[in-house]
């Protein structure tokens, strides 16, 4: 998955011109102004882009779309509900620098295991966020939370947490 960012999925087809919701995670409302193209995940790792020819902002999690191609409530219906991507650039532009999201990419630090691996997805849940790291080649999930988030550093795109003993070796 280099270079795409999960945003969120499409929840629904709207309107019978093919236009479709967008529910992301961006952190902020937004009506992905500069994007011209969004990835449509239509099997696992295998991403279709979709031209972007309208966006408006319906409220801070949410986004009606209108796409190249898509005329119709029918084909709207054939894409939802499906995970949605941006290009890394697109994705640093629209994330809000305060939306957990913001930190895919960074690499996590644990202050006792030191260097864990990059986010490679951040998962919010409704209680809890979790970021996603693959460490030998097994799929670990942290949490981040105010009890665990020790340093955010922007500059060098790393988190430092303060884990939980015994978390890590649960899943290795």
């Amino acid at each position: 998955m280099n270079n795409y960012f999960s945003i969120g999925k499409l929840t629904a087809a709207f309107g019978i011109n093919g236009e479709v919701v967008l529910k992301h995670s961006l952190g902020k409302k937004t009506s992905l102004k500069g994007v011209e193209a969004i990835f449509v995940e239509e099997k696992k790792n295998s991403f279709i882009p979709y031209f972007v020819t309208s966006a408006k902002a319906k409220d801070h999690e949410n986004v009606y779309l209108k796409l190249e191609g898509i005329e119709s409530r029918e084909q709207a219906q054939k894409i939802v509900p499906k995970n949605v991507y941006l290009s890394e650039d697109d994705f640093k532009q629209q994330a809000a620098s305060s939306s957990p999201l913001s930190l895919l990419g960074f690499m996590a630090n644990d202050e006792e295991r030191g260097e864990l691996g990059k986010i490679e997805e951040v998962i919010e849940m409704p209680m809890q966020v979790l970021a996603k790291v693959m460490i030998n080649d097994k799929e670990v999930l942290l949490p981040l939370n105010e009890q665990t988030l020790v340093k955010v550093n922007k500059k060098d795109q790393s988190v430092l947490l303060r884990l939980p003993d015994g978390l890590i070796d649960l899943y290795l």
